[in-house]
């Protein structure tokens, strides 16, 4: 359970801590503390991936174990495709530069 992405935030309509773990986006936890949404989440989650377990059915690796190609496709419309190819080439720079730099800011 640990290698997950857990994250713990104040959620101002319950009062309380709200626990969230990426991997699992339909599970949360609420508590006063947030020891304690961490804990009661993780109390949770161990308890959902027994059960994924005993069903046999797939348990999502954490993102930290899972591995990324490290290619983005996208769609734009093809004005804005152009449009891009021109500011890449006016930075001096290829399409792929230019649109990972754009991304990374």
């Amino acid at each position: 359970m640990a290698h997950y992405r857990y994250a713990v935030t104040w959620s101002p309509e319950d009062e309380e801590f709200v626990a969230t773990v990426a991997e699992f986006p339909s599970l949360s936890w609420l508590a006063p503390d947030r020891i304690a949404a961490l804990e009661g989440l993780d109390r949770l989650l161990r308890d959902v991936v027994a059960d994924l377990c005993a069903r046999g059915e797939e348990v999502p690796l954490p993102f930290s174990e899972r591995r990324f190609s490290g290619n983005l496709k996208v769609r734009v419309p093809p004005e804005r495709h152009r449009q891009l190819v021109i500011e890449a080439q006016e930075a001096g720079v290829s399409l792929n530069r230019y649109v990972n730099d754009l991304i990374a800011h």
